[in-house]
């Protein structure tokens, strides 16, 4: 059981590590008054829009090793 709790607790890490990331994207899009990532000029060279790419692939491998797969 103690594996179990161990495991919730792990899940809801990488959880709220994105919800984190979603939270600063939402700020910065609003501080540039934009709805969306993809209507901004750093779209592709953004560091921050790479972070929360990565955090939504931890959030659903949690953490595992290697890439995303389809």
């Amino acid at each position: 059981k103690k594996m179990s709790n161990h495991q919730d607790i792990v899940i809801d890490e990488w959880d709220i590590k994105l919800e984190n990331m979603l939270v600063e994207l939402k700020s910065c899009q609003q501080s540039n008054s934009l709805k969306t990532c993809s209507d901004c000029s750093k779209f592709f060279k953004c560091e921050l829009r790479k972070k929360y790419v990565i955090a939504v692939y931890e959030s659903m491998n949690k953490g595992a090793c290697g890439g995303f797969e389809f």
